[in-house]
């Protein structure tokens, strides 16, 4: 009986833990939506659609904002990516075990740098190599291409979307190789020594059996980081530009992310309908990044149904 008693007591006690996070995302939902309501009310799904944001005429719209924030959020993984799962894979296949340890030592110190740090690293350094090397050489050499031209148009100051993407890319990449490391590290050995075994290369052998193994771990990873690059402010706000609601294709538009929205015009939201604005714009961005993880589960879900283990 107090056996049983005790079991109930602590499976009471930890469901109750349990349902803290869930009710505490609807409390903090159902307070973001009650202060936002009056320009949800207002706009209705106009605010999606509109990129005017007028305070003086308190004529609002966010869709510039969710621009920007998909952007950078996109250059961001695509940049870090790639490079995060070779940096993975070189730490556990190929580097010599007192290398591989000090460079997993430095990746995960570059983790714990406060994102203010790379902002203003991305402040003094990044935006001037931009401006006056990286940017001019793009135009240059991509600007006058078909399709892919109009990423690269446009004046050039330094201060703008691709420079946001690649602050966020840096910031992502540390999350990314670490947590691509464990994944890969952690595929069988069997699956190693089955490749090799039927006269496979290293590089065969990592191609057939170790990335198809651990895709969902990577896939995982990719996640995480772009539900970092969805919620960074100081770093990008201070990189961006957040000077102009344009939506264009070119990626040297000084732009906005919603997050950067929030941080700079917070506290002169001094109208109720501004103030409004603004927390609707944090409940579109807790929208974006839930569709965004639903997505990526389905994707997870997708993947893991299909066949694992090495491909000849």
């Amino acid at each position: 009986m107090r056996s049983g008693r005790g079991d109930r007591i602590f499976a009471g006690g930890v469901t109750g833990l349990a349902l803290i996070v869930p009710l505490t995302l609807a409390g903090i939902t159902v307070l973001m939506v009650e202060a936002g309501w009056p320009s949800i009310s207002t706009y209705g799904l106009g605010f999606l659609t509109s990129a005017t944001w007028d305070p003086v005429k308190e004529i609002f719209g966010a869709a510039a904002y969710l621009y920007g924030t998909l952007v950078t959020t996109a250059i961001a993984v695509i940049l870090a990516a790639p490079v995060a799962v070779g940096a993975a894979i070189f730490l556990v296949e190929y580097a010599p075990r007192r290398i591989a340890g000090t460079l997993s030592f430095l990746i995960e110190v570059l983790a714990y740098i406060p994102s203010i740090v790379y902002g203003l690293w991305g402040l003094f350094v990044l935006v001037p190599l931009f401006r006056e090397n990286v940017e001019p050489f793009l135009q240059a050499s991509l600007g006058g291409l078909p399709l892919i031209g109009g990423l690269f148009s446009g004046p050039i100051g330094g201060r703008d979307l691709l420079v946001g993407g690649v602050i966020l890319a840096i910031m992502i990449l540390p999350l990314l190789v670490a947590v691509s490391r464990e994944v890969i590290a952690a595929v069988p050995t069997a699956q190693r020594e089955g490749m090799l075994g039927i006269g496979a290369t290293k590089w065969e052998m990592v191609r057939g059996a170790v990335l198809p193994y651990a895709r969902i771990g990577i896939v995982g990873a990719v996640v995480l980081g772009v539900a970092r690059a969805f919620g960074e402010t100081m770093a990008v706000t201070l990189v961006v530009g957040n000077s102009s609601t344009a939506i264009t294709s070119s990626l040297f538009v000084p732009g906005y992310t919603m997050a950067s929205a929030i941080a700079n015009q917070f506290v002169e939201a001094s109208g109720k309908l501004y103030f409004s604005a603004i927390v609707e714009i944090a409940v579109l961005l807790l929208l974006v990044a839930l569709i965004v993880n639903t997505l990526a589960r389905l994707l997870i879900r997708r993947v893991a149904g299909t066949p694992q283990g090495f491909a000849i």
